[in-house]
């Protein structure tokens, strides 16, 4: 049977499918970031603290990361187009959900539905891509994907800020549904079938027992935010969390097809692209967390000022990550790698520094600066990640490419969250989930000690990243 490179039909239509695909990347991982600008508008509406109104961009990342292993084995068994295709009719009904202004608890069922068809899109997307792109077309292709990832991940508090300033918070979930029909009717015409199936055994207990420990590791370090990490509720879900990922260990161990293969991060170029990807997007995120406070809430500038501000990044990342993905084909990854981690770590530095009365220019130099960086690490380290596995894995590398930056956002929602609420509370004096109206100083405290630890994360992806760069020199 011929492959899709082979296929002329599908070669001449490889950019309308690089299309669909990025559409619908940008927007399943836009979803995990637009939020972020609406929480003050949710918490007030809802009449919710903000610890609460979190649970919005955490239910819905915590899922997809349950998630995405089984979908990436589901699309290497039954095809990754299918799994695709469903995704996104199954996202596209999330997000009418989301919209209606029901109760909080709707909504987090909304973003749960939505964060199902999310992952089956994520799961495949990198594959789709990496099949149908010859090799010297595959890093500007997969470059494009990094990039519609990158664009999504933080182009979300811009975008939902000029919605809200216009619309009510619904739209930013309903402005999914006629760009999802129409990126599923150009998928319609141009996606081919699926001629890549392994029809392998799908390792459900292995799904089950990783799910739990997803859902119970993040889920009890949000509630340890609230109750206190000593509380029952707290300590309970943590123990879960740690029994089922032994468990989940040892099923891997025994079966013949297992939900993760651990022999494949014997491929050191594959796992240490992945743990980079980890950190790099739990620092965005810390940016995604506390800036949309820090410009609305300790600055006082409006919803769509502050969304303004925050597109500087998406713009930037537009102009670099092409050249990005052009330059890894031309020169290699890894340099460009380097030097947008360096980029990375200088940004978290200047924000550091930010207070209420810092210049907006300031503020727009810093997220430029970051907004060049990220293109130069995501597209050239997605090349990476997909060009070191063979065929038959690119359906798990894609999923564990999309995991790790989904874990990446968790853990960068846990992270900031954890530590400015810790710093707030240690300057006040008391416990703090949450803005004081009257104190912004204390926020402004909490942020700089938040961006010290965003600085430490992309120092260590740097620090790991010349430790890799040097050992492939001297072999």
């Amino acid at each position: 049977m011929k492959t899709y490179q082979e296929d002329p039909m599908v070669q001449k239509n490889r950019w309308w499918i690089l299309v669909s695909v990025a559409m619908f990347t940008f927007m399943s991982t836009l979803d995990s970031s637009i939020v972020n600008i609406a929480l003050p508008t949710i918490s007030k509406d809802m009449n919710v603290p903000m610890n609460q109104s979190e649970w919005v961009v955490s239910i819905y990342l915590m899922v997809v990361c349950a998630c995405l292993l089984l979908f990436g084995k589901i699309g290497d068994s039954w095809g990754k187009i299918k799994v695709y295709r469903i995704g996104t009719v199954i996202f596209v009904i999330g997000s009418l959900l989301c919209g209606f202004n029901h109760s909080l608890g709707f909504l987090l069922f909304g973003r749960i539905v939505q964060a199902l068809g999310a992952s089956m899109t994520m799961a495949s997307n990198s594959g789709i891509v990496t099949e149908v792109f010859p090799m010297n077309e595959r890093g500007r292709a997969l470059g494009s994907i990094g990039a519609f990832v990158s664009l999504g991940s933080i182009a979300g508090p811009g975008i939902g800020g000029l919605i809200l300033s216009n619309l009510s918070w619904s739209y930013i979930f309903w402005i999914n549904i006629p760009v999802g029909i129409i990126t599923m009717l150009i998928g319609e015409k141009f996606l081919p079938k699926d001629i890549t199936k392994s029809r392998e055994k799908i390792d459900y207990a292995g799904f089950v027992t990783f799910a739990m420990t997803i859902m119970t590791f993040f889920g009890g370090i949000f509630i340890g935010q609230e109750l206190g990490f000593g509380s029952i509720q707290t300590l309970v879900l943590l123990a879960i969390s740690v029994i089922t990922f032994i468990f989940f260990f040892a099923i891997e161990k025994k079966k013949e097809n297992p939900l993760i293969q651990f022999t494949i991060f014997k491929n050191k170029i594959f796992t240490m692209s992945l743990i980079t990807a980890v950190l790099i997007f739990s620092s965005n995120f810390f940016v995604n967390v506390v800036i949309p406070f820090y410009l609305q809430d300790a600055r006082h500038l409006s919803a769509s000022y502050s969304g303004m501000l925050m597109m500087v990044f998406p713009f930037l990342m537009v102009i670099g990550s092409p050249i990005s993905g052009y330059l890894t084909d031309k020169i290699g990854p890894q340099i460009l790698v380097l030097i947008g981690l360096a980029m990375l770590a200088i940004t978290q530095l200047m924000y550091m520094f930010m207070t209420e009365a810092t210049p907006i220019w300031y503020y727009v130099i810093a997220t430029g600066i970051m907004g060049l960086g990220n293109s130069l690490f995501q597209s050239p380290n997605n090349t990476m990640v997909m060009s070191s596995v063979t065929k038959e894995n690119l359906g798990v590398a894609g999923s564990m490419n999309s995991f790790a930056r989904n874990i990446g956002m968790v853990i960068g929602i846990a992270l900031a969250t954890t530590i400015l609420y810790h710093a707030m509370s240690a300057e006040y004096g008391q416990r703090v989930t949450t803005f004081i109206t009257d104190r912004p100083d204390i926020f402004i405290t909490g942020m700089r000690v938040t961006f010290l630890g965003s600085f430490i994360i992309c120092a260590v992806a740097l620090l790991l990243t010349i430790i890799r760069l040097r050992k492939k020199a001297t072999v």
